[in-house]
C-alpha cells in the first residue's frame, strides 16, 4: 500500500486535500472551509445547539482493531447523537486533528472518507477545523452545531413523577463488541497468524465500530406529536444516564429488568464471556440510543412506536432510583458506566 508522508504537502496542503471539494448542504451554512472562520445564519425561530467531543487514541479508541474509516464515521456520529438528544437536528461540524508522524496522507484520506460519509448520510456540513502535530498518537476534537425549534428543545431536567421512561433500540451490544475485539487483540498478540472469526457476531462489531445516531426516533416522536419531558443519549451506560436525568429533574425512578431491550447476539456473547447480561445492558455504554421520558398520557402512542421500548417510570425523589429484577427484588441503581477519568480504565 502506498504511503505518503504528510510532511510532503504540509499542514495547509493536507487541509486543502481533505476539504477541497466539500459542497454545503444546509441553508444555514453561509460559508464553510477556506477563511478565518465559517459563517452560519440561523432563522429567528430556531435555537442554536452546540456540542463538542474529544477522542484520544489509547483512551477512547484503539487503532489495532479500529479501521480509520470507521473511526471517522463514529467521531461524527457521537456528536450528531448529542444534538438529537436535545430534540435538535445537526447541521454543521468543525473537525480538529492532532496526528503523529506515523500517520500518512492515505491514513487521513481514510479517516476523512468515513467522516464525510457520516456527514452525507445525516446532511451535515463540514465548515472548518484545524490540524496539528502530536507526539502521542491521534487526538480528534469535533464540534457540532445544530438547530432546535424554540419551545421544543428537550433538556435532562424536565422529568416529572409518573412520566414513562423509554429507550430506543437495544442495549449492551456495543460493549459486547468491544469485549470481543479486546479478546481477539489479546489472542493475536500471542499468535500473529491467527485470523479472528466474527461469524454470527457482525451486529456486535457494527454497534461498536460503526454506530448510528437515532434521527429516525426524533422524527417519529415529532410525527406522533410527542415532546419528551427529558432526554439524553446513552454513551456511558443506561444506569449512569438515567441517574443524570433523575438528579437534574429532582426525581426517582423504577426500571424493570424484564423490559430492558437486549439483542440475541448480545445475550449469547455475555454468556460466552460469563458476564451478567443485565449488568452489560445497564452499564456498557457507547450504544448511542436515546433515553427519554414522556407524560403518561402518551402511553398508547409510545406503546405503538416501533423501535421504542417502555422500561419504567419516574417516581418521587424520596423513592430513589431502583432496578426491579425479574423476580421482583429491588436494587439501587448505581452509575457504573465508563468514566474516562477513573484510574486503570480500559475504554
Amino acid at each position: 500500500m502506498t504511503r505518503t508522508e504528510i510532511s510532503t504537502i504540509g499542514e495547509f496542503g493536507l487541509i486543502r486535500r481533505l476539504t477541497e471539494d466539500i459542497k454545503l448542504q444546509n441553508p444555514s451554512s453561509q460559508y464553510g472551509v477556506g477563511d478565518d472562520a465559517a459563517v452560519l445564519s440561523y432563522p429567528a425561530d430556531k435555537q442554536v445547539l452546540v456540542t463538542t467531543d474529544l477522542l484520544m487514541e489509547g483512551v477512547h479508541f484503539d487503532l489495532v482493531y479500529v479501521p480509520l474509516k470507521h473511526l471517522g464515521y463514529k467521531s461524527a456520529i457521537v456528536n450528531f447523537s448529542d444534538i438529537y438528544a436535545m430534540n435538535g437536528i445537526p447541521k454543521q461540524i468543525t473537525v480538529s486533528l492532532a496526528i503523529s508522524k506515523r500517520f500518512s496522507i492515505e491514513d487521513m484520506d481514510e479517516f476523512y472518507a468515513g467522516l464525510r460519509l457520516a456527514c452525507k448520510e445525516y446532511q451535515v456540513d463540514i465548515v472548518g477545523g484545524d490540524t496539528t502535530s502530536s507526539l502521542t498518537g491521534m487526538a480528534i476534537s469535533i464540534t457540532c452545531i445544530g438547530e432546535g425549534e424554540k419551545g421544543k428543545v428537550v433538556y435532562r431536567n424536565g422529568a416529572k413523577e409518573t412520566d414513562l421512561i423509554c429507550v430506543s433500540g437495544d442495549l449492551g451490544a456495543a460493549y459486547m463488541g468491544l469485549q470481543l475485539l479486546e479478546r481477539e487483540k489479546a489472542v493475536l498478540k500471542d499468535d500473529k497468524d491467527l485470523q479472528p472469526d466474527f461469524t454470527g457476531k457482525e451486529y456486535l462489531l457494527e454497534r461498536q465500530l460503526k454506530p448510528e445516531a437515532r434521527k429516525d426516533i426524533i422524527k417519529k416522536l415529532n410525527d406522533a406529536g410527542i415532546l419528551p419531558t427529558s432526554m439524553m443519549d446513552i454513551s456511558d451506560g443506561l444506569s449512569s444516564e438515567l441517574l443524570h436525568i433523575c438528579n437534574q429533574s429532582n426525581a426517582g425512578c423504577r426500571v424493570y429488568e424484564e423490559h430492558i431491550p437486549i439483542d440475541y447476539q448480545t445475550a449469547v456473547m455475555a454468556e460466552e464471556f460469563n458476564m451478567n447480561l443485565t449488568t452489560c445492558a445497564l452499564n456498557g455504554g457507547e450504544d448511542y440510543e436515546l433515553l427519554f421520558t414522556v407524560p403518561i398520557a402518551d402511553h398508547e402512542k409510545i406503546s405503538e412506536m416501533e423501535g421504542v421500548k417502555l422500561i419504567g417510570h419516574i417516581t418521587k425523589p424520596d423513592m430513589g432510583c431502583a432496578l426491579i429484577t425479574r423476580d421482583g427484588q429491588e436494587f439501587e441503581l448505581k452509575a457504573q458506566g465508563w468514566n474516562p477519568l477513573q484510574e486503570n480504565n480500559k475504554e
